[in-house]
């Protein structure tokens, strides 16, 4: 099992084995780590953005040409969905840290790596 598990993972694309934490490691302490994280939040929440406007006008095209309101509709819904999870879900990761010190750095990592992967998702329906 563990060798399909690390096949597996070494078949992955780098950026998918990324931690943004670790990304800014050098930076020194944990302020200087919080704010690396910061900016990579808002260049992920850029990307966010940006993506979710290819995959509106993709499923606006798809609603026209099929003369359906539902893919628009869809992917609304399942952006809403998307954005509560990723929220619950980092809430949940930082609390296994019982309030300590890197609790704040482990949210902010754990919503760039999830809104990384959105903005990869969104791509692939995006046109």
């Amino acid at each position: 099992m563990r060798k399909y598990l690390l096949s597996a993972l070494l078949a992955l694309p780098l950026p998918a084995l990324a931690d943004p934490a670790m990304e800014c490691s050098d930076t020194g302490s944990q302020i200087e780590l919080r704010d690396c994280l910061k900016g990579d939040q808002i260049r992920a929440n850029a990307a966010l953005s940006q993506a979710l406007g290819y995959a509106r006008e993709a499923a606006a095209d798809l609603d026209d040409t099929t003369g359906r309101q539902s893919a628009g509709p869809a992917l609304e819904a399942a952006q809403q969905s998307w954005e509560a999870f990723r929220d619950a879900h980092c809430d949940f990761v930082g609390a296994t840290f019982g309030g300590g010190s890197g609790t704040g750095i482990t949210i902010l990592s754990c919503r760039i790596s999830l809104t990384r992967g959105r903005v990869e998702a969104l791509m692939d329906h995006a046109g």
